[in-house]
């Protein structure tokens, strides 16, 4: 949620930052600070007739003392119809600021000033590259095929327990996955100092609000009782509103959190990219990285986060790229977004397995969550960032198709096997 005082006194630099963003935003803070200026005018007519109430009240009191009782009467009387009229406008300024709330939760974030103009994906920017794309001495496969051939992962029969967008894994694919999972843990825990959690799937429709998936994208969100209650997109979601309206006392080092959930995504397969296999369902499994931290040291956070999710894609030995989103793709909260891709062989396309978002204080206003300076004993709210660390189907699909051979195997990337008793190869022996 942006600040109120900083749109009020600097119009014109909200409505040119989130221009970038998209047309609508500029109109909806004139809108605002129209609404706002009724509300401000409303509140001072308030205020003054409240006075006049309390100035009333003490004339009446000393006409009563002085026993002149049917002065008082009238004057009481009079008061009567002005207590009316002071709670239509109190029901009038409490409308206009609800109007206001709502206005402010469909802003989105202002860009960091170090993110590039643009208002799709094909306008991000590519930051880094790492390591060289798999060359095949033979015709590759892309993952369905491999994974079809040794029995890891079956669309067919949870196409018929949940309908399209899910799948089972099955035997060694899901011990494969387990593996993948825990070693991820295990790298964010013992090497990047993480504090690992486990988290409810099920939170309230305020957590929601708190990280910006409400009300713009209600209709993305599984729905549990009337509203009330949601199915979490990303581990994100609870594992930000942990301090919602707290305080946060000692945050001279940056907080990390380290969280492997669910995710759930009615979305998934709504913007026109592949969707094929794995690479766009409704539920998978995701490791997530959420930071709390100081706003004068966030940014250099923010890098040394999208490090340790690269950390992992280095350690597997795949080639991957780092990108900045542009102003009009990035996430609706999020100050400044990168991603990384993984390179998928069979199709040559780059596939998304993290976003690393910094949301300066954009959630932490929505949530209420703030913290003590440690030198001025003063209340700020924090800023919020997070990554994923990563997303399990997409790597999935792109270890299965860099790790392919010519047979159809797949060689178990090396700092895996211990999570598989040493094992190198997946082969069709290993299909239950």
């Amino acid at each position: 949620m942006l600040d109120k005082k900083f749109i009020r006194e600097h119009p014109a630099s909200a409505k040119d930052a989130l221009s970038k963003r998209g047309t609508e935003y500029p109109k909806l803070i004139d809108k605002f600070l129209l609404i706002d200026e009724d509300a401000r005018c409303t509140q001072k007519a308030v205020n003054d007739l409240q006075e006049e109430r309390n100035k009333a009240s003490k004339e009446i009191g000393e006409l009563q003392k002085a026993g002149k009782r049917q002065e008082a009467a009238t004057r009481i009387d009079a008061m009567k119809n002005l207590g009316l009229h002071i709670k239509a406008m109190e029901t009038e300024l409490d409308d206009l600021r609800n109007q206001l709330e709502m206005i402010l939760l469909e802003l989105p974030n202002i860009p960091h000033p170090t993110v590039p103009y643009g208002m799709s994906e094909d306008d991000k920017e590519v930051v880094s590259v790492w390591g060289d794309p798999r060359e095949f001495d033979f015709e590759s496969r892309d993952h369905l095929e491999v994974a079809g051939r040794l029995g890891l992962i079956d669309f067919e029969a949870s196409a018929r327990v949940s309908g399209h967008g899910y799948y089972f894994l099955r035997g060694m694919g899901a011990r494969f996955e387990r593996a993948l999972i825990q070693f991820m843990l295990d790298v964010h825990q013992d090497e990047h100092g993480y504090i690992l959690l486990t988290a409810p799937y099920i939170v309230k429709s305020d957590s929601m609000v708190g990280t910006g998936q409400l009300p713009k994208f209600a209709d993305d969100m599984y729905e549990l009782e009337n509203g009330e209650m949601y199915l979490i997109p990303t581990a994100e979601v609870p594992v930000t509103n942990y301090y919602r309206d707290t305080i946060i006392e000692n945050l001279e080092k940056p907080i990390k959190f380290c969280c492997l959930t669910p995710c759930f995504r009615r979305e998934a397969g709504s913007y026109g990219k592949t969707v094929r296999g794995l690479l766009r369902v409704h539920q998978f499994n995701k490791v997530e990285l959420v930071n709390f931290a100081m706003p004068h040291v966030s940014y250099e956070r923010h890098e040394e986060l999208t490090d340790e999710a690269e950390a992992i894609l280095k350690k597997l030995g795949l080639h991957y790229r780092r990108t900045v989103l542009p102003t009009g793709d990035m996430t609706f909260g999020s100050a400044k977004t990168y991603d990384l891709e993984v390179w998928l062989p069979h199709d040559k396309s780059w596939q998304e397995v993290s976003s690393s978002s910094n949301y300066e204080d954009f959630q932490a206003r929505r949530a209420n969550i703030r913290y003590r300076d440690p030198n001025t004993r003063r209340v700020y709210f924090v800023h919020t960032l997070n990554a994923s660390g990563l997303a399990l189907p997409r790597l999935y699909a792109a270890i299965l198709e860099n790790y392919q051979t010519k047979k159809g195997d797949i060689v178990i990337p090396e700092v895996l096997r211990p999570y598989l008793g040493g094992k190198e190869m997946i082969t069709a022996e290993d299909r239950l």
